[in-house]
């Protein structure tokens, strides 16, 4: 809970909160000012692991830059794929087979699962319940056994190519994909409702804590669950369709308690969001080619500039893209959603308790290579 201050500054002192520390999941920094256990001031410092992601981008061509992208986001690295060859695509007008469209939405769906499955049990784990966390990582090698049928990797996925895939799905997948999601329904009201989301520990520690309201949102430009979690409708998904996704039907999850509890509910509602447009997709899988029948091997797309999004598993990845009919682009700018979101993170644990700063940090589900990228 968030209390007044009332300290002399003489009596305060600083707590290096990481970088190498287990609750901030990467080497990111938050510089704390501290009266006892509850915080003054919180600074995070970045730039433990910066790789220039932008310049590599501009030093090379459009194809060379491929590999990078699942290195930024390396849990929901299909999405960040997906965003920068829809780009690539709109700035040279390449069309893409609505197959290919659907096996992208697929694999990305997957994607997101697994991604919400790690948050889910390493954020159980920072608040000391480590069981879930087994759980978790035994669905979670479920989906990584199938990407990897179709993508031949584990983590840094790069299976997306301009104009479709790198090779087309085949019925193993299909079946071990309807498997999986029935396995997945099926444990989650044991393993994970009852034992984990009606757990009154559990809910004692995150409601009415970390609030973050649409008004906070707005004014730091946190996308994701975090708006969500703010009773805000919106997904790029809905709002700003693309691929296949208009094709599908499917809600978006959001809760008005502006809390960590509504951040987890969120994603937590989200999986069976992300099995709903998998069962769809697969049930309307279209035959014919996975790749555009004329895709140029060397891309240079006209002078101008483009903007495409994507919804990640952290929220909106945006991809502003500078062309002066090169190989490669002239500026690329990377929009990443957990920068926007841990920005708020200072606002919001000024005053509050160090054990609740860190089911707040928990909640807003940060990948530090994506915000040093």
């Amino acid at each position: 809970m968030t209390v007044p201050i009332r300290y002399r500054e003489d009596e305060t002192f600083v707590l290096n909160l990481g970088p190498q520390h287990p609750a901030t999941h990467g080497v990111l920094r938050v510089k704390l000012t501290m009266d006892g256990e509850y915080i003054v001031k919180a600074e995070p410092v970045l730039g433990y692991i910066h790789r220039m992601h932008e310049k590599m981008a501009e030093s090379g061509s459009f194809g060379q830059f491929l590999p990078n992208t699942p290195r930024m986001d390396y849990l929901g690295a299909l999405s960040y794929n997906h965003g920068y060859v829809m780009a690539v695509e709109q700035a040279a007008g390449i069309e893409v087979p609505e197959r290919a469209e659907y096996i992208r939405v697929i694999t990305v769906e997957l994607n997101r699962l697994s991604s919400h499955l790690l948050w889910f049990g390493a954020f159980v784990l920072d608040l000391g319940g480590f069981t879930p966390l087994l759980y978790a990582f035994d669905d979670r090698e479920k989906v990584l056994d199938l990407l990897e049928m179709v993508t031949g990797s584990r983590l840094t996925y790069c299976y997306f190519r301009f104009g479709g895939l790198y090779n087309d799905i085949e019925d193993d997948f299909v079946t071990g994909c309807r498997e999986f999601i029935a396995r997945l329904r099926s444990r989650m009201p044991t393993h994970y409702r009852d034992l984990v989301t009606g757990n009154i520990i559990l809910q004692k520690r995150l409601k009415d804590i970390g609030i973050i309201d649409a008004d906070m949102c707005a004014r730091y430009g946190a996308t994701g669950p975090v708006l969500r979690g703010a009773g805000v409708e919106y997904d790029v998904r809905k709002n700003h369709p693309y691929s296949a996704y208009p094709e599908f039907d499917f809600d978006i999850p959001y809760f008005p308690q502006c809390d960590s509890w509504a951040r987890y509910l969120v994603r937590m509602e989200e999986m069976e969001q992300s099995m709903r447009i998998i069962e769809q997709a697969l049930d309307k899988l279209p035959d014919g080619p996975v790749n555009a029948a004329k895709v140029p091997k060397i891309i240079k797309p006209d002078d101008g500039t483009y903007y495409t999004a994507v919804e990640a598993a952290r929220g909106t990845f945006g991809i502003r893209m500078v062309c002066d009919g090169g190989k490669g682009p002239y500026r690329l700018k990377l929009r990443s959603p957990t920068f926007s979101n841990l920005s708020l993170f200072g606002e919001v644990a000024e005053g509050m308790l160090l054990a609740d700063a860190l089911a707040v940090m928990g909640s807003l589900d940060l990948v530090i290579p994506e915000i040093d990228r």
